[in-house]
């Protein structure tokens, strides 16, 4: 059984107004595990970052009745930019080790390793003595997140970490902020808008929802009916994880084949406005991404087949 690292009961996270309170969350119960990574979402504005704040001891709750925050052993990242004149990106890293620097405040070989390592791990090594001023908005937020790496502690809090990332960028550090949890047991809570990426890599959700939190694991939460009803997609299926498409062309095509191929030849027939299921008109086998249509034509690429049964729709 994970060990708690964190946990609040019945914490009201808001702020305050003159003499009265804006509330955003309402005496919710909380709990972090160590070794887990839990992605947290919801609406815009609706206080994910005021929550990370308020648990990492920056903004003072509304009310709670009991909490085990200790700030030292909690590491966080946010979304705001950071503005210095001339330090290199491996200083800026390098402030995530203060907290175990003796009053000369100098670096020891242990401190050089740990961020050399946080260097490697999220691939700045070609950057780390540049200014952190020429930096771009991507950049920059791997550096802020190496740097709670290098902080070392048992809790990591991270607002949106993917915000200003590329694909690539976006997958690579989730999967690392996934195996950071496992390997080194710690609890990483992240706040994000990347529903595809939770989906696959987080150990848990927390759903933002009219002042209260719906926690659960990823594939509960879709089968339950939950994200849709918190997110109310328009025009996607999140059982199927894909986008609605409309059958306009009046044509329906029986594909054959199995595995990734056949995956992508639907979404570009369905994509098309073509329907795909048994008893169509057309049948298409695939075999080795080659194409052949029951009316005789063979085909070497999607492209090439799309082409064809259009020719064939309009004869």
């Amino acid at each position: 059984m994970s060990e708690l690292a964190l946990s609040f009961n019945k914490l009201s996270v808001g702020y305050r107004q003159g003499n009265t309170s804006k509330v955003l969350f309402d005496s919710i119960d909380l709990t972090l595990k160590a070794g887990e990574l839990v992605c947290f979402m919801g609406p815009n504005g609706i206080g994910k970052s005021t929550l990370l704040k308020t648990m990492a001891g920056l903004t003072a709750p509304l009310s709670s009745s009991s909490t085990n925050i200790n700030s030292k052993k909690i590491a966080i990242v946010l979304t705001d930019r950071v503005h210095a004149m001339h330090m290199r990106v491996r200083e800026l890293i390098g402030y995530g080790r203060y907290p175990y620097l003796n009053w000369h405040a100098q670096l020891t070989t242990v401190d050089e390793v740990v961020i050399e390592d946080a260097l490697k791990l999220l691939h700045l090594k070609s950057i780390a003595d540049k200014d952190i001023n020429t930096l771009s908005d991507g950049q920059l937020q791997m550096v802020m997140i190496a740097r709670a790496i290098v902080q070392d502690t048992p809790i990591i809090l991270l607002d949106e970490p993917t915000a200003h990332l590329d694909l690539n960028n976006r997958v690579e550090v989730m999967n690392t902020l996934r195996k950071l949890a496992r390997q080194s047991n710690k609890a990483i809570l992240v706040s994000t808008h990347e529903l595809d990426l939770a989906l696959q890599t987080a150990d848990l959700l927390w759903l933002a929802d009219d002042q209260k939190l719906l926690t659960g694991i990823p594939e509960d939460l879709v089968l339950d009916g939950s994200l849709d009803r918190i997110f109310q997609f328009k025009g996607f299926d999140l059982k199927t994880g894909k986008v609605f498409h409309e059958s306009y062309r009046g044509v329906k095509i029986n594909l054959v084949g199995e595995g990734h191929e056949y995956l992508w030849t639907k979404n570009a027939l369905e994509r098309c406005g073509y329907e795909v299921g048994e008893n169509g008109e057309l049948k298409i086998e695939i075999s080795n991404f080659k194409f052949q249509i029951s009316n005789g034509k063979r085909c070497e690429s999607i492209q090439e087949l799309l082409e064809a049964i259009d020719k064939h729709a309009k004869s």
